[in-house]
């Protein structure tokens, strides 16, 4: 008798405690994901920010001891051979050179630096995201005149399941998210040139799969 008592409390407990640890999971939400919008309103003002992951060459003229090829690291900053932590992730290559000239400028009389980029990364702001029925959903780094067709390509296009003309392009207008409706099914099955669109950095292309 007394054994089934304690079975019983501690059946209770279980049930007491797992409702306690539901309710608190249920008490809060997650804060919705920031947003960082694109700074290219259209394919003729596009300029490259560097990205996490970007590899990077730094020369400094007549100073090849402070020059090198160093990675963007994930908190977008760089280390070279004087600095430590400069901030590299959503700069152009150009700014991240004066900005490199400025700091160098404590150790070196007049610096000249010039930065180029090896490997394309870019950051999350930068990228257009394919969600959904594609045959390799994926971030793509964004290519000045990029379009909706060489998005496709690269994702290697539509699943069978696939409903094309139902795909949605969302885009950060003006700090309000809009969306745009792409036939994508006649772009790449039926061939109709028309339907074709620029795409734009940071764009989200989702994909939904068909009812039938």
């Amino acid at each position: 008798m007394e054994k089934n008592v304690i079975h019983s409390l501690k059946l209770i407990l279980i049930v007491v405690f797992t409702q306690f640890i539901f309710s608190c999971s249920n008490s809060s939400s997650l804060p919705t994901a920031t947003i960082h919008p694109s700074n290219t309103v259209d394919s003729a003002s596009y300029k490259y920010l560097i990205g996490a992951g970007d590899v990077i060459n730094i020369f400094v003229w007549r100073n090849p001891e402070v020059s090198g090829t160093f990675t963007v690291r994930p908190d977008g900053m760089i280390t070279t051979s004087l600095v430590e932590d400069i901030a590299a992730s959503g700069k152009t290559p150009t700014e991240l050179a004066r900005s490199v000239e400025q700091i160098l400028a404590t150790y070196l009389r007049d610096p000249v630096v010039t930065v180029t980029v090896n490997n394309f990364v870019g950051p999350y702001s930068e990228q257009i995201r394919v969600i959904g029925e594609a045959s390799e959903p994926k971030s793509i780094s964004y290519t000045q005149n990029m379009t909706l067709l060489d998005v496709m390509i690269a994702v290697g296009g539509l699943t069978e399941f696939a409903d094309g003309n139902d795909a949605v392009l969302v885009r950060i207008e003006n700090g309000e998210q809009k969306q745009y409706n792409i036939l994508i099914e006649d772009l790449i099955k039926n061939g109709q040139i028309a339907a074709n669109v620029d795409v734009l950095p940071g764009d989200v292309i989702v994909i939904p799969e068909t009812w039938f």
